[in-house]
């Protein structure tokens, strides 16, 4: 998953999506979750394929069914993708801890080599893989998925050009069933780049790719054990069945059930039976769900980082100063714990968006920078930066007041606390931080078209590889986080970067890179969360994974003994 309007595999989440701790049936309100030990396993009940019955239905919530259904265009965002996922292309699994294997029932055989400095993959496609229109699955579906990503025709608008802008080819192999892609460099990430594919209809020009799936979810453009039955851009209920045109192994479950409901009913529609597995977003929610019959409650850590973007645009964040002041003024421990109230949650603070604190090679590089917590300090640049204390308390400059607007996204409580502990500690030096209440629906716009002055959000990921894999779309690019003075500064160097042979050696020039980044004070990561996800006993191979991700066919209900 990625940033909100990055739609591949990394998906930025509001507030709203950043989950809460619990322990597994009956109460257990006093364990503690710590960060460390749910990151050392997953949780999400593992199962052969002989373990599953046969049949059955498995109903789910996502806060929104999109008005844009194609996951790869800048306005997707986390629902999008999950949705794609169901009935599209899934061309490699995850193991927990990251590790790639491929999906033989499209990918046969995947091999790369570095030719003359160049990196060159080859992807064997299988024979009887083919899209549900009967378009065959082969290099032109590559092909295609490059056309719309690689950045060279404006006219598309990508989720993101990462990886793809350094391919320079894309060519049949041996015959129209082997994929050829040769990239400008050694390019390390490649085994994040092609997940999926798309038919090369969906791709055929700027307009199509840009709108069509605001008309049609195109079922037709899809592959795989589910297909389309209902799922309309926009609606309130999405169903995908068996597909019979699969050429796997079948779906173990006849239907998967998506309903689009608010956050803040999801977990009163799985009390009431509605749903049979919903992520619990909050205390109120465990405090639901603890005692319920047939319930597990399933957790490890979750693969985001909650961060606050102080928007470098707004005219009156254009100093460093002044953005350092803001972040100084943000006690992030007392945000953790607000947000985790009552949850015995336990988490260092990040250091860093691109590593999570339980990965090799994570860096406290926000505390070297001195970003932790120092209201006094926070006066001080305000003074400095000729921002002075007026009679209410508020800071005023050249005869305005230092007013910034902070929108929050959706209507749990948890986000509503949130907000108001971050107004609180504006307020104390000398910010009026002015709350705008807005729906789920309203993330797109807010983000896009950056109406915010500060702005807390959540980057997310899929595989150990995506946050250097998608580094310059958070730090310098036009759609990320950072002013165009650091993408001017920071692309080029990033360019280079991707030209490095040595892993060590990339990870340890992007870490280098990120703290400069931070050193300009437009990211505050703020903290890590836990995924729970609460589910009706004995559903096999769904929940918490870490970075797991397996065959869609294989989730079901687990067979009584």
């Amino acid at each position: 998953m990625k940033l909100q309007h990055k739609g591949i595999a990394l998906a930025v989440s509001l507030l709203l999506a950043l989950t809460a701790c619990s322990g597994s049936g009956g109460d257990r309100r006093g364990e503690k979750l710590n960060r460390d030990e749910l990151a050392s396993k997953a949780d999400y009940n593992p199962q052969p394929r002989e373990n599953v019955k046969d049949g059955g239905s498995l109903t789910e919530a996502l806060s929104t069914i999109p008005d844009n259904l194609n996951a790869l265009h800048a306005d997707a965002n986390t629902d999008t993708v999950e949705l794609r996922k169901l009935y599209n292309p899934q061309l490699q699994f995850r193991s927990e801890d990251g590790k790639v294997s491929w999906n033989k029932d499209y990918i046969t055989n995947v091999s790369d080599r570095v030719v003359g400095g160049n990196r060159v993959v080859t992807y064997t496609i299988n024979d009887k893989a083919e899209f549900d229109d009967g378009t065959p699955i082969d290099w032109r579906a590559f092909k295609a998925l490059w056309k719309a990503t690689n950045g060279k025709n404006k006219e598309y608008a990508p989720a993101e050009t990462e990886g793809f802008s350094l391919i320079t080819a894309v060519k049949p192999g041996k015959n129209d069933k082997q994929a050829v892609v040769t990239y400008d460099g050694p390019w390390l990430w490649w085994e994040s780049q092609f997940k999926w594919v798309m038919h090369p209809d969906a791709t055929k020009d700027a307009n199509t790719f840009n709108t069509a799936y605001t008309k049609d979810a195109h079922g037709e453009w899809g592959a795989g054990p589910f297909r389309v039955k209902k799922l309309e851009p926009g609606g309130t209920t999405a169903v995908f069945e068996r597909n019979p045109k699969w050429w796997g192994k079948p779906s173990k479950l006849d239907t998967i059930v998506v309903r689009a409901m608010a956050s803040s009913a999801q977990i009163n529609a799985f009390r009431n039976g509605e749903l049979d597995a919903v992520r619990a977003n909050g205390a109120e929610d465990l405090a639901q769900v603890n005692g319920m019959k047939n319930t597990e409650i399933r957790k490890a850590a979750d693969l985001s980082v909650a961060f606050m973007h102080v928007n470098a645009s707004s005219p009156k964040l254009r100093d460093p100063n002044v953005r350092k002041a803001i972040q100084l003024g943000v006690d992030r421990d007392t945000l953790q714990k607000v947000r985790y109230e009552g949850m015995n949650w336990q988490a260092d603070l990040p250091g860093m968006v691109t590593l999570y604190p339980f990965q090799r090679g994570y860096r406290d590089l926000y505390n070297k920078l001195g970003g932790g917590y120092d209201p006094r300090q926070a006066k001080k640049l305000l003074d400095k930066a000729g921002w002075t204390i007026g009679g209410d308390g508020i800071r005023r400059k050249d005869g305005k007041r230092l007013e910034l607007l902070f929108p929050a996204i959706g209507d749990a409580s948890y986000t509503k606390n949130v907000s108001a502990a971050t107004q609180a500690m504006m307020k104390a030096i000398g910010v009026d931080l002015k709350l705008d209440y807005r729906n789920a629906q309203d993330y797109a716009d807010t983000y896009t078209k950056q109406d915010y002055d500060l702005f807390q959000m959540s980057w997310s990921t899929a595989d150990p590889d995506e946050n250097f894999f998608y580094f310059c779309y958070f730090y310098c690019s036009d759609a990320g986080y950072t002013d165009q003075q650091t993408v001017d500064t920071y692309a080029p160097k990033v360019k280079q970067i991707g030209k490095l042979t040595d892993k060590q050696q990339a990870t340890d020039a992007f870490i280098a890179a990120e703290k400069e980044i931070l050193s300009t004070w437009q990211i505050q990561p703020l903290y890590n969360a836990p995924k729970i996800w609460v589910v009706k006993k004995g559903l096999a191979n769904f929940g918490a994974g870490l970075f797991s991700f397996g065959p869609q066919a294989d989730i079901g209900w687990q067979k009584t003994a």
